[in-house]
């Protein structure tokens, strides 16, 4: 894991879900996954955008031509555990495409400009996954 990422996921847990610097104000979660190839455990902060019981996550990478490892992990490995705040919750994620994909995305785009940004850089559509509660 990045220098980066740890510092952000330490900061993360010290203050009960809450980070300054770059995503200073955004809603961030902590994401468990299982590595598609290593089968290791992998923790990756991510923004998201929380509709009813669901945690939408999007896989722009700041616009990367390529996805990021955790939505490579998700694909092969989907249940998961996010922590969002002090709670810790275990999901199953499934990607949502088309007009659904869409809209999540757009939502997304409105409430952080550079999101849309993110669409301008690169040929890919950018993967929105939600992640909702086992129940």
């Amino acid at each position: 894991m990045s220098d980066f990422n740890s510092r952000i996921i330490e900061e993360f847990r010290e203050n009960h879900g809450r980070v300054g610097g770059p995503f200073e104000g955004a809603p961030l979660l902590l994401l468990h996954s299982v590595g598609a190839k290593s089968g290791s455990p992998r923790i990756s902060p991510v923004m998201y955008l929380a509709e009813g019981e669901k945690y939408y996550v999007f896989a722009s990478k700041a616009g990367a031509p390529t996805n990021p490892a955790w939505y490579h992990n998700l694909v092969a490995n989907p249940e998961a555990t996010i922590e969002v705040g002090d709670d810790t919750i275990d999901v199953v994620a499934h990607e949502v495409t088309g007009s659904e994909r869409d809209a999540v995305y757009g939502r997304q785009a409105t409430l952080y400009p550079g999101f849309a940004e993110y669409e301008t850089r690169t040929a890919r559509t950018i993967p929105v996954v939600a992640l909702v509660p086992k129940t």
